[in-house]
């Protein structure tokens, strides 16, 4: 089995590298390859990999390389990680749209959009490059804004399942809370990517007993908490919102906060220097503790599972991932791209059926809907007017002195990855 990661150059790598290793009965690599432009990280990155996959005894044979078509070739799997700009675009995205008053973020709002617009040319272009070298290939999309590239890759007719680590998270923690196993937890997740809700939190499987009453009056404080969002909110909710709801139950506070601290991007960007310096050490074969920190908790994980059950191995039957709505939430159209538990096997994922959504999050999940067809449109078509119109309809823009401003700002930041602009 070959599986190829584009983007295999990324501080975050070793954590799928471990993943890999530690799973191999679940996912029985032979070759893996690691494809990125930048040839001194991926150097660091490939040399900590091998001397991981040799202290866990995983034999598979680990590649590295800068050509794209090469990497590709054959690949059973491929894994999307990629952030076009890097960090100085990240940063970017995270400080401009505060200048506005709006949330500066690199997956939702503008800077959402702004990394959208980036994105969505690259991936599809590295999704055509995949079709040609392998038709019956899986993409396997972690790249954010997930939903919208995931909406992109399947519009293209390309193989391809959208992956996000906010469910398994949420399972894992709750697991932990609740003294079981992460198995025994299944999570009714609904909504968008980076737009979920846990409105059911079952014991045993898709018809197991629901805690999530339990879970919230036993732990809602360890649970709000981890949310930072104030414990009555999510009692009134009677839901566990995922984190990225902050940016909308809490807008002007975290304006405010933003505007205080230096950005994300930069944190990780240190944090990045300090990764490389520790992968460039040969005695090192395992993933540093600082890694955790850098985002992305048990990805390794759910990209295995998945991984295993799109090509007929052992993964799991049931899994949260990124698919066309076909008519699991009705009031969205059926190529809406959606964040539910599906069933997922080797023809790729069916959503479970969702009960009624509450119109509370139902107009939200509408809203952003609309708000990722016009980002999509803007970022296959370009031009000024279609990126205006999709910051007029985001929830967190929505005024048209905002939508002006920014469309400014985000044309001016990102001209060099606008082939249009």
């Amino acid at each position: 089995m070959k599986l190829a990661v584009v983007g295999g150059g990324s501080t975050y790598t070793p954590e799928l590298i471990d993943g890999f290793a530690r799973l191999r009965d679940t996912l029985p690599i032979t070759e893996l390859v690691l494809v990125d432009p930048a040839a001194e990280r991926l150097d660091l990155v490939g040399g900590l990999a091998r001397r991981i996959f040799a202290r866990q005894g995983h034999d598979g044979r680990i590649v590295t390389t800068s050509d794209l078509d090469a990497g590709v070739d054959g690949a059973d799997a491929v894994l999307l990680q990629l952030r076009v700009g890097g960090q100085a675009a990240r940063e970017q995205d995270e400080t401009w749209p505060l200048e506005c008053g709006c949330v500066g973020q690199e997956t939702t709002g503008a800077g959402g959009l702004a990394k959208a617009l980036r994105t969505v040319p690259v991936v599809l272009d590295i999704a055509e490059r995949v079709r040609r070298a392998n038709p019956n290939a899986w993409i396997i999309d972690f790249t954010n804004p997930v939903g919208i590239v995931t909406r992109a890759l399947l519009r293209a007719g390309h193989k391809a399942v959208g992956l996000c680590n906010v469910a398994i998270g949420f399972q894992r923690k709750f697991a932990a809370l609740l003294d079981v196993a992460p198995s025994e937890v299944h999570l009714d997740h609904v909504g968008l990517n980076h737009l979920t809700w846990e409105t059911a939190v079952r014991l045993g499987g898709p018809e197991g007993e629901d805690v999530l009453p339990r879970l919230l009056a036993e732990h809602g404080e360890a649970v709000a908490a981890d949310l930072r969002m104030p414990r009555e909110l999510v009692d009134r909710l009677g839901v566990v919102p995922s984190y990225y709801l902050r940016y909308f139950y809490l807008h002007d506070e975290v304006v405010r906060e933003l505007g205080r601290k230096p950005s994300r991007a930069a944190e990780v960007a240190a944090m990045e220097r300090e990764l490389l310096a520790m992968y460039g050490d040969p005695a090192l074969d395992e993933k540093p503790a600082l890694l955790a920190k850098r985002g992305g908790a048990f990805y390794s994980e759910a990209a295995v599972d998945l991984a295993a059950s799109l090509l007929g191995g052992g993964g799991s039957p049931y899994q949260v991932v990124n698919t066309y709505n076909n008519g699991t939430l009705p009031f969205l159209p059926d190529d809406a791209v959606i964040e539910v538990q599906a069933a997922v096997g080797a023809k790729g994922a069916t959503p479970l059926p969702v009960p009624r959504l509450d119109p509370l999050y139902a107009g939200l999940v509408a809203h952003v809907t609309a708000y990722e067809d016009l980002a999509l449109d803007a970022a296959l078509r370009g031009g000024r007017e279609r990126v205006f119109k999709a910051l007029l309809a985001h929830p967190l823009v929505g005024q048209y002195e905002y939508a002006e401003g920014l469309t400014d700002r985000l044309i001016a930041h990102n001209r060099e990855h606008l082939a249009w602009a």
